[in-house]
């Protein structure tokens, strides 16, 4: 026999897989992944994107609105829509993404019933952060390596 392998918290195992599910996005400003996870198994995923059948960022350009694209919907968003639309319930779930998540995804994350965010990247939205700290979700900043 080897060596024991090192085996990924996870937290670890679970952000790995959001940062690569992020590759799928199709807004060139910023490759954003969400992945829905409830007792150890993945119930969705999600990317920003145009909604489905209407052209993407990357092929017609960002919309831009008060410095915001317009054309997509967040990772967030598709990944609990994804749930609604295939009968996934993800209430008492946690959500990974690689960014905090705005002021409209935490109110949808709230009203999901998900109750932990697990997020990589920072967000400067305090009152996205307020309000789900109010809700109850507990907000984790991701960092590689600790427990989880």
């Amino acid at each position: 026999m080897g060596e024991p392998v090192e085996r990924p918290s996870w937290d670890d195992y679970f952000m790995e897989i959001t940062f690569q599910v992020a590759r799928r996005s199709t807004c060139p400003r910023a490759a954003v992944g969400a992945v829905i996870v409830r007792e150890k198994r993945i119930l969705t995923t999600g990317y920003n994107g145009a909604p489905a059948g209407l052209p993407h960022c990357t092929e017609v350009g960002c919309l831009m609105v008060n410095d915001h694209c317009v054309r997509t919907l967040h990772a967030e968003q598709n990944a609990i829509i994804q749930g609604a639309l295939h009968g996934v319930d993800v209430s008492g779930s946690t959500i990974y993404v690689t960014h905090q998540p705005c002021l409209i995804c935490a109110k949808m994350i709230i009203n999901a019933g998900i109750q932990r965010v697990v997020y990589g990247g920072e967000y400067p939205d305090e009152i996205a952060w307020g309000f789900m700290e109010q809700a109850g979700v507990e907000l984790v900043k991701y960092e590689r390596g600790s427990a989880g």
